[in-house]
């Protein structure tokens, strides 16, 4: 277009300096001398036009990836803060869990009862959050998961080698990413 739009400009000059040659040939020299000068002038105004939109093109491509990344890393910094929170609760949920399973027989039962409500919305709660327990018995060891505190012989000839045999603390995971791994006992 730029191209075509000089062209225009320059056949309409030309147009005009023929006409004017006959009237007129000195004036004719300084039409052409202001004529090709001002075809110059504009094409130089085009280029940096054209450099100004390209620039603005970038700053505009710049800032949206700003911001995503911006809304990426508020995003990394949210889920960081919850991984942190419920690492620091889950000693907590272990000792409400194992206040359960060793509550001595003769205890009170309202005692008992209270202990396994808060046990039941702390398990609520974590299961809002899309925390998910990894506590599976029969499954192959895997290092994502798993860490292996002890290797002992399978029970049976049934057991491949490498299957988790007990969970002596349960892991959790929260999406792909584990906020504790299991620690189990493994088949050699």
């Amino acid at each position: 277009m730029k191209d075509k739009d000089s062209e225009e400009l320059k056949n309409a000059l030309d147009t005009e300096r023929e006409e004017s040659v006959d009237q007129d040939p000195d004036l004719s020299e300084q039409e052409n001398h202001i004529g090709d000068e001002l075809v110059d002038e504009i094409e130089q105004l085009r280029d940096e036009v054209g450099r100004k939109n390209d620039q603005i093109l970038r700053k505009v491509a710049e800032f949206e990836n700003l911001r995503k990344r911006t809304q990426r890393e508020r995003v990394q910094l949210y889920d960081d803060a919850k991984i942190n929170a419920i690492q620091d609760l889950l000693p907590v949920y272990d000792d409400l869990e194992r206040s359960l399973q060793n509550a001595p027989e003769g205890a009170d039962d309202s005692f008992v009862d209270g202990i396994k409500l808060v046990y039941n919305k702390f398990t609520n709660a974590l299961e809002k959050m899309g925390v998910e327990r990894i506590n599976e018995t029969g499954v192959p060891f895997d290092v994502n998961l798993h860490d292996a505190l002890l290797r002992q012989p399978a029970p049976d000839e049934n057991t491949d080698s490498d299957t988790v045999l007990q969970v002596l603390e349960t892991g959790y995971i929260l999406g792909n990413k584990v906020i504790r791994h299991a620690k189990v006992i493994v088949s050699e």
